[in-house]
């Protein structure tokens, strides 16, 4: 059991991060129907599940905490609404692309990682908006609410703020012009990175912490208290927060679940449709 622990810690990584995007490159070409990218997520969802509980970071946060069914509700009602999005991006696309500046003849992962760059600087930017505007950040105190850390809980969002998220993240793509299939690899991507941001598995990064928006980095985000929490607002990378200088890691420091949470909420509903209109009250 020790050696499949210390493969799981070695790899879990490079295979959400390589492997997963990597499936996803090929599923997009000729040939492939795009359910088979629902089919793999679902996939790598049902690893996170499996490899949170060989090599938790924490074991408590296995625990339910009240939020199991909530969150399945948030992550089907979420992704639901990305694949409206997708079915209706030839449409958006048309509308809102001003001029074709899209590195058509970049090789198609190049041209991923040039999405998601770009996605990753907007969707932080809105991120970093929703801890400074008061109206965001009723919306976005939904996610912060849990009281622990897992990778399906990374899809636990307010609808309305992935909406702002997303526009955020690809408004930039849609005015240069960027391919349905680019859009579909990134959505995909942009699943994937949640599972590993909130990941509950104790997985090697190394020198990457520094460099990749991932567990051990993100955890700081989700201290309860707004002074502590106040950090590590990228999605993908920490490149957006070096430069607004909100970047922090610490390796000496476990967090646990009293650490979670909002301080100032301790009784936020734990039910759906208490979150979903909580920010409304």
């Amino acid at each position: 059991m020790s050696a499949i622990r210390w493969l799981i810690k070695l790899f879990y990584l490079p295979v959400f991060l390589l492997a997963g995007n990597g499936i996803a490159i090929y599923l997009v070409g000729p040939g492939h129907a795009d359910a088979w990218l629902a089919l793999l997520l679902s996939g790598f969802v049902g690893l996170s599940f499996i490899c949170e509980k060989v090599v938790p970071y924490d074991p408590t946060f296995n625990l339910s905490q009240q939020d199991q069914g909530t969150d399945f509700i948030h992550a089907i009602v979420n992704e639901s609404l990305n694949i409206l999005g997708l079915l209706m991006l030839p449409l958006v696309g048309q509308a809102f692309s001003l001029i074709d500046l899209w590195p058509s003849s970049l090789p198609l992962p190049l041209q991923l990682v040039v999405a998601i760059l770009i996605a990753d600087m907007g969707i932080t930017l809105a991120h970093f908006a929703s801890h400074r505007f008061q109206s965001l950040w009723k919306l976005h105190a939904v996610h912060h609410s849990s009281r622990r850390l897992y990778g399906f809980n990374g899809l636990m969002k307010h609808p309305l703020h992935q909406l702002i998220e997303t526009v955020a993240g690809t408004m930039p793509l849609l005015l240069m012009g960027v391919p349905h299939n680019i859009m579909l690899l990134l959505v995909v991507a942009v699943v994937l990175q949640l599972l590993l941001q909130h990941s509950n598995v104790a997985y090697f990064s190394g020198p990457l912490k520094y460099i990749l928006a991932i567990n051990s980095v993100h955890r700081f985000h989700h201290l309860n208290t707004a002074k502590e929490g106040d950090v590590n607002f990228g999605l993908f990378t920490t490149l957006t927060d070096r430069i607004l200088g909100t970047a922090y890691f610490d390796s000496s420091r476990k967090i646990a679940i009293k650490d979670l949470g909002i301080s100032s909420e301790p009784d936020y509903p734990t039910h759906y449709m208490g979150q979903l209109l909580q920010p409304f009250k």
